[in-house]
């Protein structure tokens, strides 16, 4: 004999995680809004770009740039973030749009070690979007693996370039840093 619950597995396969198509994946809200970057992923246009200026975003909250701060998010969010886009990537297909995550912690590291103004952080957000769209090497290779570790690595490699990019600005005076 076989339980109630049992019983409903066998008559509806749908309800067996392992059985469903890959679109029918259910994702714990958590998870959807973490991936998405708090729903960014969601952005009917340009969501790499909604997904960015949320990175912005935080990072402008005071204190956020301290180094032991945002070394310690940017860790965190890789090791969680590439769980969460894998999830949502068996989902929606290879690196979607939806999920965002990833632009956010690009951003981080393109600020990383950064004096914090505001014409810093607005250039190394169009930077960081140019890079992103660009993907040098190896970002690109990244950029084509399957799993939430290369959704993650790109916007890594991009967020870098843009980190290089921005120190080389400032030491070469391009930048007067306004403090916040």
């Amino acid at each position: 004999m076989t339980s109630r619950a049992e019983s409903h597995n066998q008559s509806n396969p749908e309800s067996l995680p392992d059985a469903r198509p890959s679109g029918q994946i259910r994702i714990p809200w958590f998870t959807r809004a973490f991936a998405s970057g708090l729903y960014t992923g969601y952005s009917p246009v340009a969501s790499g770009t909604a997904g960015s200026a949320l990175g912005l975003g935080l990072y402008l909250i005071p204190g956020f740039e301290q180094p032991w701060i945002i070394i310690t998010l940017c860790f965190l969010v890789f090791v969680v973030g590439a769980k969460a886009a894998g999830i949502l990537e068996r989902r929606y297909g290879h690196d979607p749009a939806e999920v965002t995550i990833d632009e956010v912690l690009g951003m981080w590291i393109s600020l990383l070690f950064l004096p914090k103004s505001l014409s810093i952080a607005i250039a190394s957000f169009f930077i960081f979007r140019i890079m992103d769209i660009v993907k040098p090497f190896p970002a690109r290779r990244f950029d084509s693996l399957t799993g939430g570790f290369g959704i993650m690595a790109d916007d890594v490699v991009a967020g870098f370039y843009t980190n290089a990019v921005m120190h080389i600005l400032i030491r070469l005076g391009v930048f007067e840093t306004l403090p916040f």
